[in-house]
């Protein structure tokens, strides 16, 4: 056996025990790549061992911005967006805007007419609804806010309204209900929107608030959900059709926070799982949301901190951020606030912190990114090589 050979494998196996700090006084960077690059082609070491030595030997882990801008998608990747279409509530409001049109241009003479209309017709009750709590900018705080106000709102537990110059009542069936009002309870979030579900009574109270209580004859109730008067399109398809586009234009927020949050879990989700996929560390436990023993938000320790995704074996911790913003969102800015006192914390007790970090909107705050590389063990983008990073600095870390 040649001294080079020996090198290489006495290197490899101390890689393998030790880890790459403990193993690396050995050569020098350069000699060590050209000896197993050679010792590679002559068979004594597998590719798959010099793959692992030269990726390790040649890991950058502590990006700058600039670098890691280099490295990032910016935009959502194919497989990303791919999963968020199957989640996410715009394609469906999109396939079904016409259907929800049809059904309001039917020109009814009371607001019962119009449930008839739903329950005889092929939208489910709560998609219907859904469409008319996103013309109206009508979201889960609003929800919420009616619920718990509702006394206030609708002193006499009936909505008094005028429509077509002619005044009209609505006496509430179920509102308020007991506990929280919102979209779950609805059917209208998430795979609950492509549930069927009939027309419920609650289906009927929320319907009449968001059609007509910016006309209300009590003056503080328009006042308060001034929005909520697309029943004065009702029987008017021309009128209908241009109020409802002039209206997405500017509603688009209510969805856009839907889809952002939506992404982000997605992201989440591929981060751990490519993880599982591909560690290939014996006894690693993965997990989402986790904590890592001693980092907590107070200093009585009663508070621990959660973490997007904890990577753990024996007494080893690693905790990982991950944030991909396309649209402006304050995720990144609550990271950076809480970089340095996370980073100091895991520092002492000797565990990691790493963060997957990509979108247009992310490198449009330079300086929380800056915060975060600064208080970092090892930054990366969203790729598969980009993930293969993060999977040699967990390697590194737990072997």
């Amino acid at each position: 056996m040649s001294s080079c050979t020996g090198v290489v494998i006495a290197y490899y196996n101390t890689l393998q025990q030790s880890g790459f700090f403990q193993a690396i006084v050995l050569m020098s960077e350069r000699s060590l790549t050209d000896c197993f690059i050679e010792r590679s082609a002559s068979g004594f070491v597998s590719a798959t061992q010099l793959n692992d030595i030269l990726t390790m030997l040649n890991q950058n882990y502590q990006r700058t911005v600039k670098e890691l801008h280099k490295l990032a998608s910016m935009f959502w990747p194919s497989e990303l967006s791919r999963q968020e279409a199957e989640l996410s509530i715009i394609p469906k409001l999109i396939e079904t805007q016409d259907q929800f049109i049809a059904i309001l241009s039917v020109d009814v003479s009371r607001l019962e007419g119009l449930f008839q209309i739903v329950n005889s017709s092929n939208m489910s009750a709560n998609l219907f609804l859904k469409h008319l709590l996103v013309l109206a900018d009508f979201g889960g705080e609003m929800l919420q806010r009616l619920n718990s106000q509702f006394n206030s709102i609708f002193p006499l537990g009936k909505l008094d309204y005028l429509w077509n110059t002619q005044n009209y009542n609505y006496s509430f069936r179920v509102l308020p209900v007991l506990g929280q009002l919102n979209n779950t309870k609805l059917g209208i979030s998430g795979k609950k929107l492509l549930e069927n579900q009939p027309l419920s009574e609650l289906h009927k109270d929320i319907i009449a608030v968001v059609l007509f209580s910016g006309s209300s004859i009590d003056e503080k109730t328009a006042e308060i959900l001034a929005k909520c008067e697309i029943g004065n399109y009702i029987g008017l398809p021309d009128k209908l059709q241009k109020f409802i586009k002039q209206r997405y234009i500017w509603v688009s927020r209510i969805t856009a926070g839907s889809q952002s949050n939506t992404l982000g879990q997605i992201t989440q989700t591929l981060v751990k799982k490519y993880l599982e996929d591909n560690l290939d560390i014996p006894n690693i436990n993965i997990k989402a949301n986790g904590h890592l023993p001693g980092i907590s938000h107070t200093e009585s320790n009663d508070r621990p901190t959660t973490f997007d995704i904890v990577a753990s074996k024996e007494d080893k911790y690693v905790g990982i951020e991950v944030s991909f913003q396309v649209t402006t969102n304050s995720v990144i800015q609550r990271k950076a606030g809480q970089a340095k006192s996370r980073f100091e914390q895991i520092q002492t007790l000797r565990y990691k912190i790493g963060y997957v970090l990509d979108g247009a909107d992310n490198f449009q705050r330079e300086n929380a990114l800056k915060t975060i590389c600064s208080y970092s063990h090892c930054t990366v983008a969203f790729s598969l090589k980009e993930l293969d990073v993060l999977c040699s600095f967990l390697k590194e870390y737990f072997l």
